[in-house]
């Protein structure tokens, strides 16, 4: 297969998709990695895609997004590192809130495993951080659920689910990204899931950001959160020197995990 074929079956991935993977792509054309990391960059090159760690998404993610089950597949250990850092800003018998996305998902993964979630009681609008809870059958772990309207990235939103999270509250709360612009702050594509996010942070004590360093370079278009509402932004050891520092100047705590070890930043 020639490349103007190869990067004609990239773009219609996409089309379906929303988002590739370099080694999904690898493995169904037949050809190295570094075979597809050119086609990505010069499609990137037209504006016809976005790379990003990993593979590349579609340039419409502006106003939309990929599938849940396309996003849990990609980036897996910087969610992985952020996870296990977030996990500590959880203790036995809080009530905390856990927002939609696949990052918000992999943290709920790590908690459950973990002590921290002794008689932890769980609101969330994801459904998955739902099933998962519920496929563990313990009596330890209560879940409330927000219901509402679903998206693509399987979050519940809307009035009914924001009207649910105003009657509540808790101690953080725990959400996702699409997004990082400095110096706006966070933004999804989906409105009503960030005046939902945005309800979530109106009932808790703190909250925190759980987002990989590929995020600065996307946008979005809905602001949830302005920095200065955020207590903890989580992300990975990848971001660079200039976003980190540019973001340590405009969040009140900055934490890069990386591996089993993390440095923190922050006032």
């Amino acid at each position: 297969m020639i490349s103007s074929q190869r990067q004609h079956l990239i773009l219609s991935r996409l089309r379906t998709r929303g988002a590739v993977r370099i080694t999904a792509l690898s493995k169904e054309l037949e050809v190295s990695a570094m075979t597809i990391r050119r086609d990505i960059a010069e499609l990137a090159d037209k504006g016809l895609l976005k790379r990003v760690h990993g593979g590349a998404v579609s340039t419409s993610t502006l106003l939309s997004e990929p599938l849940f089950s396309v996003k849990s597949q990609m980036d897996i250990g910087l969610k992985d590192a952020i996870a296990r850092e977030a996990v500590k800003y959880v203790a036995p018998g809080d009530v905390i809130a856990i927002g939609g996305g696949t990052t918000a998902y992999v943290f709920a993964q790590h908690l459950l495993e973990s002590q921290h979630s002794a008689g932890i009681t769980i609101l969330t609008n994801s459904i998955p951080v739902a099933e998962l809870v519920q496929a563990l059958e313990s009596k330890d772990v209560e879940v409330i659920v927000t219901g509402g309207v679903i998206t693509r990235s399987n979050s519940l939103v809307g009035p009914i689910a924001d009207k649910v999270i105003e009657s509540l509250r808790v101690n953080t709360v725990f959400l996702g990204t699409h997004s990082v612009s400095i110096p706006r702050g966070f933004l999804m594509p989906n409105s009503l899931e960030a005046a939902t996010d945005m309800a979530m942070m109106d009932i808790a004590d703190r909250t925190v950001i759980l987002t990989d360093h590929t995020k600065w370079s996307s946008t979005s278009l809905s602001l949830f959160a302005r920095f200065e509402q955020v207590d903890t932004v989580i992300t990975d050891d990848g971001l660079d020197p200039d976003s980190t520092a540019r973001t340590r100047d405009l969040v009140q705590q900055l934490v890069l995990a990386h591996g089993n070890n993390q440095m923190q930043e922050g006032e």
